[in-house]
């Protein structure tokens, strides 16, 4: 249910006798929204101080007009002028509990949905095929489910797309590792860890080579640091009290420290590769790796016989690992059109910017000059190459036939917003005018040490082992045998490893969703399993303690069909809050999905086990003063429980009905 919608309805037929223009009726109307302050109101209008200058009256009297128009006695049980002008709203009681009521027995409960609904074509996940996913993916997976989940739980149309990395570079990385440095042995084992092992070891030999000719580039660089810095230092002694000479020597001293550090960081990787005598008889062997690897690419790309025949290969086994992380996570995509998939479309998609006469050939390349960016979009390189930025046209392209959005959502880390504002760019002159394009970018996952998430050796983090750590880790906390002996819960291995599971799968999700998505945030597995705070573990145990209720009344008699069929009552303070809480359910979707936020979801969920928490104190149920209150309370108890589960849902969490 959507009581903004609703009072604003009732707001517009009031303004509109004293508001003509449209606008400003429209403006004021946004201005109705939740109370700050609770004990105060439920709902705020703070609509007259802005139109006391269009109107030329003050504030207190167009709020007094205001409030004499309203039709608002069915919903409000008291509607108030405080102070300059603002108009508050409490809510009845009684209007309320109707309105409990009829949610639940609604199977959405109370959810309408959207009145404009929308084609939504979401792209998240996109892993490369060429390696294990690890923790970065889990952002984009994570978040872009939930948001695809709520909008379509809200009544949009909504395509999910897994844009997989199966043709890159990375493929040329795998394929001449497969011809140079392959273990057959360990390939027919365990093809995908071979693979994995091969990308990473050819990707070692790159950067060696790398590291090495970036030293006198480095040595260049801090002579002239250096020579910065004399020049500084100079004028600051000349003129000792000027703060900007100050500050000029002091990023003089930044910058030679920076490049002094990043010499000392690429000595140290040299050494380290010339202490291990196998990989440098390899990188000797090897010079020039990198060229190679490319040549296997666009081999590749040209239809190369052999490289055609090892991709095929590769590329089903990669899924597979790919597929059995998605299924242990409950995430499914409507498509999955790889970057191959495109390929035969990118000669085409540079043909048609050269039509547009949006294409030029730039050194040799063919590139899109754009207004307001220094560096242009390359979409074919010297070498006729093809890089992601034409895929990702040809990918636009694509879904604007086959799916006619009206968005087009990309869940990709904040780190390629320059890519995603040149691609919009070139889209908006190629007529793509109908689609609104936004990029859904994400921060960082940092370890406790506030640095990127790696292992102790430095390496980035399986997602799969990480996933059953975070089981382990639940299984510790949940079915700890103490704990369940308190709580009077006889478990066998089968429920445990559920529960488990369950538990443990969604403290991932839920740690990653409950931080702003514009953030980094820290990945603290500890903390992520505590059935205490806003971890995901808590409101599933709050929903398992309303099904727990729920079986212990129907011992004692009060079966579903009673408390179902009985009436529902908001008497006590707390009741009174918890059911205001409940109603604005589809406002919280609705707000998370303003700028495709899911933490105000988990904020709304948190705030709802909470609240719950309070009731549960405060007004018995099981033992209430007359079984009329009890079976209303059963009433407000399971409809917490559907909110709480159907929320969890929505971000892709489980629940499990005893905890």
């Amino acid at each position: 249910m959507q009581i903004l919608t609703l009072l604003r309805e009732r707001f517009a037929v009031a303004l509109a006798e004293l508001i003509a223009d449209p606008q400003l009726r429209a403006s004021s109307l946004e201005r109705i929204v939740p109370s700050r302050e609770p004990q105060m109101a439920d709902y705020q209008a703070n609509i007259a101080m802005p139109l006391a200058k269009p109107l030329g009256k003050p504030p207190l009297e167009i709020a007094k007009e205001i409030v004499a128009k309203l039709q608002l006695d069915d919903i409000c049980e008291s509607v108030t002028v405080a102070g300059a002008g603002y108009i508050n709203l409490r809510l009845s009681p009684a209007w309320m509990a109707a309105q409990l009521q009829s949610a639940a027995s609604d199977e959405r409960i109370g959810v309408g949905g959207t009145a404009s609904p929308k084609i939504y074509v979401i792209d998240y996940s996109s892993p490369n095929v060429a390696k294990p996913m690890h923790v970065g993916h889990i952002r984009s997976t994570v978040i872009g489910d939930a948001i695809a989940n709520v909008l379509r739980f809200l009544g949009h149309r909504v395509i999910t797309d897994n844009h997989l990395g199966d043709w890159g570079t990375q493929f040329g990385m795998i394929i001449y590792g497969y011809k140079h440095f392959r273990d057959p042995a360990a390939y027919a084992q365990r093809p995908v860890a071979e693979l994995s092992r091969l990308y990473r070891y050819v990707q070692s030999i790159i950067a060696y080579e790398d590291a090495v000719a970036a030293v006198p580039k480095l040595e260049a660089q801090i002579v002239q640091a250096a020579q910065r810095v004399d020049l500084a230092r100079k004028k600051q002694e000349a003129a000792p009290e000027d703060k900007k000479a100050s500050k000029e020597l002091q990023a003089a001293k930044n910058g030679l420290r920076n490049s002094e550090d990043e010499l000392a960081s690429n000595q140290a990787k040299i050494a380290e590769c010339k202490a291990n005598p196998e990989f440098m008889a390899d990188a000797t062997q090897h010079a020039g790796i990198n060229e190679a690897v490319l040549a296997e690419t666009a081999a590749l790309h040209r239809g190369d016989k052999e490289n055609m025949k090892l991709w095929h290969e590769f590329v089903p086994h990669c899924l597979d690992e790919i597929h059995a992380v998605y299924q242990r996570l409950g995430i499914q995509f409507d498509h999955e059109y790889g970057e191959s998939y495109y390929h035969d479309l990118l000669s085409a998609v540079v043909e048609e910017l050269f039509a547009k006469s949006l294409a030029v050939q730039s050194n040799g390349a063919i590139c899109v000059f754009l207004e307001g960016f220094d560096a242009p979009m390359i979409v074919r390189k010297q070498d006729g190459a093809y890089l992601y930025a034409t895929t990702d046209i040809a990918t636009a392209l694509f879904r604007e036939r086959e799916f006619e959005p009206d968005a087009c959502l990309y869940v990709v880390d904040h780190r390629q917003s320059e890519h995603f504002n040149k691609l919009f760019a070139v889209l908006k002159q190629i007529g793509l005018t109908h689609t609104e394009f936004k990029h859904v970018s994400f921060g960082t996952v940092l370890g406790t040490d506030g640095k990127p998430f790696k292992t102790r050796s430095g390496t980035t983090v399986g997602l799969e082992p990480l996933l059953d750590e975070a089981v382990e880790r639940a299984w510790a906390v949940v079915c700890d045998p103490n704990r369940l002996q308190g709580a009077g819960i006889d478990m066998d291995d089968a429920e445990k490893r559920h529960v488990a599971e369950t538990v443990g799968i969604g403290a991932i999700k839920y740690a990653d969703l409950s931080h702003n998505r514009t953030s980094n945030y820290v990945f603290d597995m500890d903390k992520m399993v505590q059935l205490e705070g806003n971890t995901s573990a808590y409101i599933q145990y709050s929903y398992a303690r309303t099904q727990s209720i729920l079986r212990k009344a129907a011992v004692q008699g009060w079966t579903e069909d009673r408390w179902q069929s009985s009436s529902l009552q908001l008497r006590e303070p707390i009741e009174i809050a918890l059911g205001l809480q409940l109603m604005r359910f589809e406002e919280a979707l609705e707000q998370s999905m303003q700028e495709y936020l899911p933490n105000v979801i988990t904020e709304y969920l948190f705030e709802t086990a909470r609240m719950f928490s309070s009731f549960f104190d405060q007004c018995p149920v099981l033992k209430a003063d007359s079984e009329s209150v009890g079976l209303s309370r059963l009433q407000l108890t399971a409809l917490v429980g559907r909110t709480l589960k159907t929320g969890l849902k929505l971000l892709g969490i489980g629940v499990v009905d005893r905890m």
